[in-house]
């Protein structure tokens, strides 16, 4: 059956640039270290996503649906259905006092909570862009839609991998799902945002009803760590 919205799969992708081909983003390891573009702390291979939820561009989740598992393709997506349409009143100029150190063109900032990267230096002044990455451009993915995913500890592991990038133990019984946190991701800005998140795309998705999120603690996990450790 082809996929529709609503349906989990696994996605391996690459994405780039439609005027220069310069690769930005993508699922594979080898891909991505030999472009510049390698996270160490990112997970390759795929992600699993929920078609039709937004975890990818719009332009790539639209064409996913009606396809079949294992196709292999290439959408191209202008700015609206990608990254935004590009806004010249978010390039602003900021006055070089704002910076701790003296800024560098090319390089990503952090202003008053916003993120832009540096464009441009006229005398004591900086001109940044708050653009999003990409905004205005044209950009092409190459996909393939590995599987479907349809057991219920698969599509929970998968959900939770895509917004935390780690592997958990998950059991699922009935229409519960428990899932195991390392007691020290209770302290992850990240996890503390995503968590409510992750269960409303699981139950809003699914058959489960009640997500348990458990923390499990041992003597291993108690005792106090070493220097060297």
């Amino acid at each position: 059956m082809s996929i529709q919205k609503g349906d989990f799969i696994k996605v391996s992708y690459t994405g780039k640039t439609a005027d220069d081909g310069r690769i930005f983003d993508t699922t594979d390891e080898e891909v991505a270290k030999a472009n510049n573009v390698y996270n160490e702390k990112g997970k390759y291979g795929g992600d699993i996503i929920i078609v039709g939820a937004g975890h990818t561009v719009a332009g790539l989740d639209e064409d996913l649906i009606g396809k079949d598992e294992n196709y292999k393709g290439s959408v191209t997506i202008p700015p609206e259905k990608a990254f935004g349409i590009r806004n010249p009143e978010l390039i602003e100029s900021v006055p070089i006092t704002k910076f701790k150190d003296r800024p560098q063109v090319g390089v990503v900032v952090e202003i008053d909570g916003r993120t832009g990267m540096v464009i441009r230096m006229i005398g004591r002044m900086t001109q940044v862009d708050f653009n999003r990455f990409l905004a205005g451009q044209t950009v092409t993915y190459d996909y393939e839609i590995k599987e479907k995913i349809e057991d219920a500890e698969g599509k929970v592991k998968g959900i939770l991998s895509l917004y935390i990038g780690k592997d958990f133990s998950v059991q699922v019984n009935d229409e519960t799902a428990t899932v195991e946190i390392e007691p020290e991701l209770t302290y992850n800005q990240r996890w503390l945002m995503a968590k409510r998140q992750i269960a409303r795309e699981i139950i809003n998705n699914t058959d489960i009803k009640e997500i348990l999120y458990v923390e499990r603690y041992n003597k291993d996990a108690l005792e106090p760590k070493t220097a060297a450790e």
